[in-house]
């Protein structure tokens, strides 16, 4: 049968509006097909996403993957720059090189996690190079050359800005790092890692080298004794005693592994219990501590290093890894400059985590940090706000009146209170002046001063975890949510240098708990309050927490699957 097709476009407008007809005849049949498709001219008609807010993400970690995936699109017009199209599940890459995991189980497209959303959220390969904060704009630059006449630039506005680029490795400016360290950041860095190792024994067995080359060859060495460094070493005793010895059995016991710490302990962020118990567990497999010393050098086979008396001293060494700290990329260094920000180590950000000083700019996970108000620097002003009568002095009833909105503005005060073990304003003002038993006592500026004076010693930093930065990204998606409802409601503290309320309440991290594998099928973790949990039975939380924060089932699945595979069959040596 033939048939003869005719496109008659534009033959039906009305207004923006326009129809296509397609005519179908079948010359043998006889018949007719008549399709008509309506379309919409984008040049005529205006575009939704145009009268919506424009939300720029930089960046794919845990901070910016959990705004992405929390943030309703629906409101804002949300499109991610990054120039890595996948999320990564970070806390699992020590088990990816020595093969407990596979890098495949610990990624997650961004693609995919945004077609969960429905498709109305953009994503970009490409890194920012620039930001705009005065004409809100972001300079990028794709790796993918795509654009034959120029070079892959191109300029992104936004009306909101969501930095959340991550952190680097620090090296610390530690000659000799960049060029003979591996680091242990990304999927692609554990894979090198997983690769090395192997190579590392395959040249050992090699007919030609005397045993001290082969002792050198086959010493491992880890500078830095924070979680990433105690697991991968922890990952690597397990790998080489359980599987690389069946397959190397001639060199077994030739292997070294160190672990290089600048202070006194490892795993300094745990609780001591933690550290004292990895670091005695270690000294048992046989791993290397050198505690109180600090790498000043790294050459193709000689790492240097000084101790507190700066004595200085050097090892030889057939593989490092370098665990030793993070710093802000050259982005964030160029922007902090360019807002007055230039001494900073991180991007500063309010309780809010807006950037300070930029209009429509947020800032989440490693690459920010979050300056909480002090206590001090508005004592004058918490005092007027909490004297109602302007009387200038005020009762414990008039402070209690007023520490909510305080504490909520100033956590510190709440903190303060826990540690020292005091219920409430009267217990902090007994400490103070004395014994107070009525609410009707009155303090001047200088006694409450004195009450409140060591308030801001619990202002800390927030630790540069994953679990830092989810809360951040899952907070802020929340307040984009309920920003128009806010701005009618606000639902934060009272202002205390202004009237009215702040529209949201301030961030406020939450812990959750942290683990450390530390091999042998042992975990330690700490969990809220004083929970410690040491040894095998905490193994089998640390799976059931990880597995749970996986970002689909896909992965889910794919993680109990390589943990069940090394359980039965042992890990995978292969290299990818």
């Amino acid at each position: 049968m033939r048939s003869t097709t005719f496109f008659l476009d534009g033959a039906f407008r009305r207004g923006p509006a326009f129809s296509k007809l397609v005519l179908i005849v079948a010359a043998s049949g006889g018949g007719l097909v008549a399709y008509a498709d309506a379309r919409t001219d984008p040049a005529t008609e205006p575009s939704q996403a145009a009268t919506k807010k424009k939300v720029v993400v930089l960046g794919t970690g845990w901070a910016g993957t959990t705004f992405v995936r929390n943030v309703d699109s629906s409101l804002y017009d949300v499109q991610v720059i990054s120039p890595r199209n996948y999320f990564a599940f970070t806390p699992l890459l020590p088990s990816v090189t020595c093969g407990t995991v596979e890098p495949r189980s610990i990624v997650e497209p961004i693609r995919k996690i945004i077609r969960k959303k429905g498709g109305e959220i953009k994503f970009w390969e490409a890194e920012c190079v620039k930001i705009d904060p005065d004409n809100k704009k972001v300079h990028c630059q794709t790796n993918i050359r795509t654009n034959l006449e120029g070079n892959g630039e191109f300029l992104v506005d936004y009306d909101y800005l969501v930095i959340a680029v991550g952190a680097r490795v620090n090296t610390f400016n530690t000659p000799g790092v960049v060029q003979h360290c591996h680091f242990l950041k990304e999927v692609e860095d554990a894979q090198k890692i997983r690769k090395g190792v192997i190579d590392s024994f395959e040249r050992a067995i090699l007919p030609d080298l005397d045993e001290e080359e082969r002792k050198r060859t086959l010493h491992f060495v880890i500078v830095g004794g924070g979680p990433t460094g105690v697991e991968f070493a922890a990952e690597l005793h397990d790998f080489i005693s359980e599987d690389l010895a069946k397959l190397y059995p001639t060199v077994c016991n030739l292997v070294k592994i160190s672990v290089i710490e600048h202070g006194g302990h490892i795993l300094t962020m745990f609780d001591k219990r933690i550290g004292k118990f990895a670091e005695e567990k270690f000294r048992r497999d046989g791993i290397e501590l050198r505690t109180g010393y600090r790498v000043v050098k790294v050459s193709d086979n000689i790492i240097t290093m000084k101790d507190k008396s700066h004595v200085e001293s050097s090892v030889s060494y057939g593989m490092a890894v370098w665990s030793a700290g993070i710093g802000a990329r050259p982005i964030i260094l160029d922007f902090m400059k360019q807002i007055g920000q230039g001494s900073r180590r991180a991007l500063a950000t309010d309780e809010w985590l807006r950037v300070r000083e930029c209009d429509g700019v947020y800032a989440i996970g490693d690459c920010a940090t979050m300056s909480q108000r002090k206590v001090m620097e508005d004592i004058l002003e918490i005092f007027k706000f909490a004297d109602k009568d302007n009387s200038g002095t005020l009762t414990v009833k008039e402070i209690n009146d007023a520490l909510e909105d305080i504490c909520i503005r100033y956590p510190q005060v709440e903190l303060y209170l826990k540690s020292n073990q005091m219920s409430d304003i009267v217990d902090l003002i007994k400490a103070s002046k004395g014994d107070v038993r009525k609410e009707s006592v009155e303090l001047d500026i200088e006694e409450f001063k004195n009450a409140l004076a060591y308030v801001d010693s619990e202002v800390k930093n927030l630790p540069a975890t994953a679990q830092v930065a989810a809360q951040q990204g899952n907070y802020l998606a929340s307040c984009f949510n309920r920003m128009k409802h806010c701005e009618k409601k606000p639902e934060g503290p009272l202002r205390i240098r202004e009237l009215g309320r702040h529209r949201f309440r301030p961030f406020r991290y939450k812990h959750l708990g942290q683990f450390a594998p530390l091999g042998g099928e042992q975990t330690a973790a700490q969990l809220p309050g004083d929970w410690i949990s040491i040894g095998h039975s905490s193994q089998w939380l640390w799976y059931s927490v990880y597995a749970s924060k996986q970002v689909s089932w896909r992965t889910r699945a794919l993680v109990i699957s390589d943990w069940t595979r090394r359980f039965i069959h042992g890990r995978d040596s292969s290299c990818i």
